[in-house]
Order: structure tokens, then C-alpha cells, then sequence
């Protein structure tokens, strides 16, 4: 499970992420709404734990942008405004749930679960490119008939390679997209992903390193 949260009060911002991360969910914060729909631009949150009253866009503006884009993020609302007509207008703007602060951690994260598992996403494609037959769903590769078995994060980084169809990848982006942005990922560490992830896959190489750029299948 991947979860923005997404609350201007740092010390709140921080203490949610890592109570959140000890239940094994990767979290990545947005301290004002700008930030919040940027990251969600790219990024496919399974649920957005999404502050009310924010600086930059409004959280019932990015409340609004995410339901109506129809990415698949839940939305968990939180405000300190807890009168019905708070909630019913937090809800009427798109949201799935709606939490008044201040709020029973523990009830946070059954709610974050709850919402996660409402109304699965499709099933994702299964992406064929040189050889390699990639299954998001049932988490499996083959090459050439042949079953691998990578780790999750060389299987990630495969997937955004083969998402990309052909194009370059950043560095960057990949790092984004398959460690959540707390963790402390250098160069060096999806180097030795990438490493790793070739010598799986076996001859002939599939993965072009584009010195400085980034890599492409």
C-alpha cells in the first residue's frame, strides 16, 4: 500500500508518516495542496490522507481534482471542523472518509486500510517487450519461457521500465516511483538494483544505462 499524506503542520505531517510506516505502508508527504497534485500527477497513491485547510490550493480544491480525475486514490479527509454540514460538504467534494482532528491514531489506520481495500483497481496489462512477459497482478516474469524471480524492488523497477515502453527513464523518477521519498535512496543503491536486475534476466542485455539520464528497456 502507498499512502500521501498531506497536512501543512509538519510535526503532525511527520508523526502520521511514521506511525504509518511502522504498519509496513509506504508513505510520502506534501506539506500544501501545489505539492500534493504534483506528486499525485505521477504517482498512484492507493489512498491520500488529505488535510482540509491548506496553504497553496485548498484541500477541497485538490479534493476535488483527484475525484474528478478518477486516478483510483481514496481519500481520507481530515479537519478539525467535525459539524455534519463540515462532513457532508467534505464528502460531497469527492472524498471516501472524513476524520475530525484530533483523532485515535489507531483509528487513522484501520480507516486508511478500509479504504485501500474498497473497490479494487482493473487488473493492470500484462507488458511483453524483448522477450520478457511481466505480470502485475500475479507479480511474475519470464524471459524466453523461462520464470525469474527478482526482488520487489528489482521487480518495480522492471515494471516502470517496461511501463515506459521503449522510453528513457530517469534515475530520478524511477527512484520516486518505486521507494517512497523518505527513504534514503542515492544513485548507488538502484545501481545495484539495476545490476542485479540484469544479471536475473540473463543474456542478451536488455537494459541500456544512458550515462546521466537513465536507463530504458
Amino acid at each position: 500500500m502507498r499512502v500521501l499524506v498531506v497536512e501543512d503542520e509538519e510535526q503532525l505531517a511527520q508523526a502520521v508518516a511514521r506511525g504509518l510506516r511502522l504498519h509496513a505502508i509506504a508513505v510520502d508527504v506534501a506539506y500544501d495542496g501545489q505539492e500534493a497534485l504534483e506528486l499525485t500527477s505521477y504517482v498512484d497513491y492507493d489512498v491520500v490522507v488529505l488535510d482540509r485547510d491548506l496553504p497553496e490550493v485548498h484541500g477541497d480544491e485538490v479534493c476535488r481534482e483527484l475525484s474528478s480525475a478518477r486516478r483510483g486514490s481514496r481519500i481520507l479527509m481530515l479537519t478539525a471542523a467535525g459539524r455534519v454540514r463540515d462532513r457532508v460538504g467534505g464528502l460531497s467534494l469527492g472524498a471516501d472518509d472524513y476524520l475530525v482532528k484530533p483523532f485515535a491514531f489507531a483509528e487513522l489506520v484501520a480507516r486508511v486500510r478500509a479504504l485501500a481495500r474498497r473497490s479494487p483497481r482493473a487488473m493492470p496489462p500484462v507488458l511483453e517487450r524483448a522477450g520478457i512477459r511481466l505480470d502485475p497482478a500475479r507479480r511474475t516474469v519470464v524471459r524466453d519461457g523461462r520464470p525469474v524471480t527478482l526482488g520487489r524492488k528489482e521487480f518495480d523497477v522492471l515494471h516502470e521500465l517496461m511501463r515506459a515502453d521503449g522510453a528513457l527513464v530517469s534515475s530520478a523518477r524511477l527512484r520516486a516511483d518505486v521507494w517512497d521519498e523518505h527513504a534514503d535512496v542515492g544513485t548507488s543503491v538502484l545501481r545495484v538494483t539495476i545490476t542485479s536486475l540484469r544479471r536475473k534476466l540473463g543474456e542478451p542485455v536488455v537494459i541500456e544505462n544512458v550515462p546521466g539520464r537513465g536507463y530504458r528497456l
